[in-house]
């Protein structure tokens, strides 16, 4: 408390760091002394300045930060480190990739002293909120919250429209049950960390368990953290004979029932 109330003192908001420590112990607030980055006038009452410290009242206004749907965690990493004193991008990584798909793109309001337990924290809160909205579909869906995530992280990317990311959902999931591979390109992007929708054919014989060329199934986790509508149209995707499509650069998408029809899409001009 002593190194608190001298840089206090030296600020010119307390005259005497002395009396502040006397009614931090006084009180029995000097245990509970919240950390971090303050805002005070310039002098301010003992007595206040010591009730702020006690209960965290920084004084700050918060910071507004949009994550947009589909963001990873190494994209929210970059943003909150710009903006969030506390919060360094490695930290951040190492603290959220673990709750990959699970940290709800959204706008918030973060107090700058936060670090980044608190704000996976109020991420999380939020998606369960959004989740629990839908908790009747998910139950008639048959499938595990996991899967449905994952499934919408593919489908954030993969497609950009409502309509098209219901009838690519259904064709992803009529894929999985066909055990055929998703062949889903999005995933690239994730596995080199660079936004990709026409990857080399390198690429599509890379060794990772995201690959979904060389491995059937899901990948192993969410690519991204997918908005409501992805979300949705995973639960309810459009049944149709398709189990092919293509995505041009422009994204517009080419469907076909057969792998003849699709060879044809994918030589035509688009």
């Amino acid at each position: 408390m002593s190194e608190v109330a001298r840089e206090l003192s030296d600020a010119h908001i307390i005259k005497h760091p002395a009396v502040l420590q006397f009614v931090l112990r006084a009180s029995g607030a000097s245990a509970r002394v919240r950390s971090g980055a303050y805002l005070f006038s310039t002098p301010e009452n003992v007595l206040v300045i010591a009730q702020r410290l006690a209960t965290g009242d920084y004084n700050i206004p918060p910071v507004r930060i949009t994550f947009p749907e589909g963001i990873t965690v190494r994209d929210i990493a970059a943003r909150v480190s710009n903006t969030l004193p506390l919060i360094s991008a490695e930290d951040f990584i190492s603290a959220g990739k673990p709750y990959e798909g699970y940290l709800f793109p959204d706008t918030y309001f973060f107090p700058p002293s936060y670090t980044a337990a608190p704000l996976i924290d109020a991420m999380r809160k939020n998606f369960d909120a959004k989740i629990a909205t839908l908790s009747d579909d998910i139950q008639a869906s048959g499938h595990s919250l996991s899967d449905i995530i994952i499934m919408a992280s593919l489908i954030e990317k993969e497609v950009r429209t409502v309509e098209n990311r219901r009838i690519v959902a259904g064709i992803l999931w009529s894929r999985l049950a066909l055990g055929m591979p998703l062949q889903v390109d999005a995933v690239f992007g994730y596995i080199f960390n660079r936004d990709t929708y026409s990857p080399p054919l390198a690429d599509l014989k890379v060794d990772s368990p995201y690959n979904t060329y060389t491995h059937k199934g899901l990948p192993p986790g969410p690519i991204n953290n997918p908005g409501l509508a992805s979300i949705q149209a995973v639960l309810h995707p459009t049944k149709t004979d398709y189990l092919y499509y293509l995505v041009d650069k422009n994204g517009v998408i080419y469907y076909a029932t057969t792998y003849a029809a699709h060879q044809a899409n994918r030589h035509e001009p688009h």
